[in-house]
């Protein structure tokens, strides 16, 4: 019956905790941008006001960036830490959008009613339906729920660089028995999922020096090195005519997917032509012998992010560059060395280089795969709780994406965690237009409750 009457709570507060959600979607929070370090304050300083008012014991802790939020309600039973961001992805190109993103909106679509702004879906929204489960379970029961810690970020969209000396210097407070991660979304609007498998990053940007400056390329070209014709060629020579990567070693620690594991996937209603004819292509060119989803799940990459070099301005101009830049990502699987990977491509790079050519790297951070452990009770009581509330059982799958995140509470809090989140494929995260469904922030405030409910019996 307590279950019922929290629920029931959710549900009639819900216009409230919309408008709430409404004020915090308001605060311009974007982290990558000097010029909005005080929007991401205003942001955080109001998380602490609203956990405050909940009875939380929150406070804002200043970093060299932007601030952390933490909050915790303790109570006997097992410690539960919820991670979340408050800082939101820059709006450009605004001309794009169709209203103010920071003026929030219930808006009808054909698909129901959606919450459109920046940061609706990516992470305010998520992150609200937690702080509201807890809202609705004081209002209903008079307490919160279990022994619960709550750490909000304020840099995760610009690269979470306090993060790790945040957590190392706070790791005796913030570890707990398992960690949740609202930053993921659903398998499709009906069927929840409880993320599994995130693959880790390694990136490279560099540019090939050739000749001392641009030269005429009716003068020089022929017998001077073309950087540009240098970079094109390493590039192309990055995968085979199979999708393979062929840096020497790239496939070491890259496990084959479990047959249970393939078998659930193959028996997702995930439609692969429609997958990507939603993006006007029409054949996978990944690895032959894999299947799409495999391919995004549970495979590792190689992807040119970007290229540069020469003039690119409007008209003509026959220019020999002295310079040509690129960035090259690699997301990573299994036990896959990020740092090898990345040494890797340096190795292949320098030899490849031609006489009078030279080149200057720019690696920025990696991190390696993560696999959570399914089989902890957790997992189950967390699939349990969220096949109740939605139309369609929860299945476990794996994430394309990386969220540093996870690994960095495996190694500095020696913490797993159970990410779930209720965002969906065509939210728009970091892109004009950006929504949240009302549906997936109601269902998730109810699914929360639901999932603590689980946690802390």
């Amino acid at each position: 019956m307590q279950l019922i009457s929290i629920l029931n709570a959710a549900d009639a507060q819900l216009d409230a905790s919309v408008t709430r959600l409404f004020d915090l979607l308001r605060i311009q929070s974007i982290s990558t941008d000097p010029a909005y370090k005080e929007p991401c304050q205003e942001a955080a300083d109001w998380l602490v006001r609203d956990l405050t008012e909940l009875g939380f014991e929150a406070s804002r802790r200043d970093t060299p960036g932007h601030p952390m939020v933490v909050a915790h309600h303790k109570a006997p039973g097992p410690h539960i830490l919820f991670y979340g961001h408050y800082d939101v992805q820059p709006v450009d190109p605004l001309d794009l959008w169709n209203r103010d993103p920071f003026d929030p909106v219930l808006e009808d679509t054909e698909g129901g009613k959606v919450i459109r702004a920046r940061g609706a879906s990516d992470d305010k929204g998520q992150l609200m339906t937690f702080v509201e489960a807890c809202r609705a379970w004081k209002v209903a029961t008079g307490t919160l729920p279990g022994n619960i810690t709550i750490l909000f970020e304020g840099e995760e969209e610009s690269g979470s660089p306090s993060l790790i000396p945040f957590l190392k210097a706070n790791a005796e407070e913030l570890k707990a028995d398992i960690a949740l991660v609202c930053d993921t979304g659903m398998f499709d609007p009906e069927t929840p999922a409880i993320t599994t498998m995130l693959r880790g990053m390694a990136q490279e940007d560099f540019t090939i020096s050739g000749p001392d400056r641009d030269l005429h390329s009716g003068m020089y070209g022929g017998p001077a090195i073309n950087p540009i014709r240098v970079l094109t060629k390493i590039l192309g020579n990055l995968h085979d005519d199979q999708g393979r990567v062929t840096l020497p070693g790239f496939y070491e620690g890259v496990p084959e997917l479990p047959a249970d594991v393939k078998a659930s996937w193959d028996a997702l209603p995930f439609d692969a032509a429609k997958f990507l004819g939603d993006v006007s292509l029409s054949k996978p060119a990944g690895e032959e012998s894999r299947s799409v989803l495999e391919q995004v799940w549970s495979r590792p990459t190689c992807d040119i992010n970007g290229i540069w070099g020469g003039y690119t301005g409007a008209g003509f101009k026959t220019v020999l560059p002295s310079k040509a830049s690129a960035k090259v990502s690699f997301r990573l699987v299994g036990t896959q060395d990020a740092d090898d990977i990345q040494q890797s491509f340096r190795d292949f790079v320098m030899a490849n280089l031609p006489p009078d050519c030279s080149v200057e790297f720019r690696g920025k951070d990696t991190a390696g795969a993560t696999t959570m452990p399914i089989e902890a009770p957790e997992f189950a009581k967390a699939q349990a709780a969220l096949s109740d509330e939605w139309p369609n059982d929860a299945v476990f799958i794996g994430s394309g994406g990386s969220i540093p995140i996870v690994g960095h509470f495996r190694t500095y809090l020696d913490t797993d965690s159970v990410l779930i989140g209720y965002g969906l494929d065509d939210d728009n995260i970091h892109s004009p237009n950006e929504k949240y469904n009302l549906s997936s922030y109601q269902k998730g405030i109810r699914s929360w409750i639901r999932i603590l409910d689980a946690l802390t019996e």
